[in-house]
């Protein structure tokens, strides 16, 4: 019998993670999402991880029963309603009560769950997640992550897209939330974070980029402020965070992504051209599928709306089951680590900061 389709709930015990998911999201729906779930709960993490499954059940039941070991860690929470990728965020504001995405993410707020994932409508998503679990104390704006493969490992890059324009405060908000994302995931203890701009000069770049490269320079957080990166450090590894605005990361990133796509078919074409460039390939079959999975996006598939009080993640919309496999892995080593508290303690740095810049006005006024 699968768990959870006739209501029945399983207790968490302490050791356990529960994921909230909203299956229906995504380009593929439950053929991707239950395999992925079942391929990230067989993974080696030494965590027990139980997955709340919100959407339709004779689809969800259809391909757990492809799966019968890991239906025993799942729990069907039926519904028929879920959003679609063309809905607007308002619209599914309005009219997502009760979808497989708010519901997801609504066992989150409730505390049944100590993650939720989607792969569905990033609006969406972020409209919904901000009014059901509002900013974390002392954030100002959430932010997307993108997550870089560079010559030295991976690089964490945001705002990728949830904020057009950002403020001085907003970008050493960014870094904090990025820095703490980055000791979750990869383990660097005191992440170095650089501040994208036009150059690497102290005069260089607009007045909001200035004024955050003096507040990261001049205050004492849990990472290691480098200073002013450029768009080349990024692929070099100089720094373990960049940070910039929401505009100008999600050009970053797509224009990455398009460079990727157009190198790999460049690539396949050169080496399909004729006999003697089909026997080079073949002898370099090893070393070419080393490159693949090094440049393949799914490995970073992964993004949690950062600045939220609980963990939201972002899965890639087209992703398959191993790339959604990626973005599991990340809900859990964020659930399972000192994330949220690291960024408290930092933000509250910055309000003392703040109040430190703000009391010599005060007493001029008194």
């Amino acid at each position: 019998m699968l768990c959870g389709i006739f209501g029945s709930h399983w207790p968490a015990l302490p050791d356990q993670i529960i994921l909230s998911v909203d299956v229906m999201g995504g380009d593929n729906g439950p053929s991707v999402v239950i395999p992925a779930l079942a391929m990230a709960s067989a993974a080696p993490t030494g965590d027990s991880v139980r997955f709340l499954l919100h959407g339709d059940q004779n689809q969800i039941a259809r391909e757990l029963s492809r799966s019968p070991g890991f239906a025993s860690l799942c729990d069907i929470r039926h519904t028929d309603k879920s959003i679609s990728m063309e809905d607007k965020p308002a619209q599914a504001m309005r009219r997502g009560k009760g979808s497989s995405l708010w519901n997801a993410v609504a066992c989150v707020k409730s505390g049944e769950a100590h993650a939720a994932i989607s792969a569905g409508n990033t609006g969406a998503l972020m409209a919904i997640s901000m009014l059901l679990l509002r900013l974390a104390p002392g954030v100002d704006r959430p932010a997307l992550t993108a997550s870089w493969p560079t010559s030295r490992g991976v690089t964490t890059v945001l705002d990728v897209g949830a904020n057009v324009e950002s403020d001085a405060e907003q970008l050493v908000e960014f870094a904090i939330m990025g820095a703490a994302f980055h000791h979750a995931i990869h383990g660097t203890r005191r992440p170095a974070v650089g501040l994208l701009n036009v150059g690497s000069e102290e005069q260089k770049g607009h007045e909001e980029v200035r004024e955050a490269h003096a507040l990261l320079r001049s205050t004492d957080f849990e990472f290691d402020y480098f200073g002013f990166v450029e768009g080349d450090d990024i692929t070099r590894g100089t720094v373990d965070v960049v940070v910039t605005d929401g505009f100008t990361g999600n050009i970053l990133l797509k224009t990455a992504e398009g460079v990727a796509r157009f190198f790999a078919a460049e690539l396949k074409s050169a080496l399909t051209s004729g006999p003697l460039a089909m026997t080079g390939a073949l002898l370099a079959s090893g070393a070419l599928k080393t490159l693949k999975s090094r440049m393949d996006p799914g490995a970073g598939n992964g993004a949690p709306l950062l600045g939220l009080n609980g963990i939201v993640i972002k899965s890639h919309g087209g992703a398959d089951a191993a790339g959604y496999a990626a973005a599991v892995r990340v809900a859990i080593n964020l659930a399972r680590s000192d994330y949220a508290a690291e960024i408290d303690r930092s933000v509250k740095r910055l309000s003392e900061v703040r109040m430190q810049a703000e009391a010599p006005a005060q007493d001029v006024s008194t």
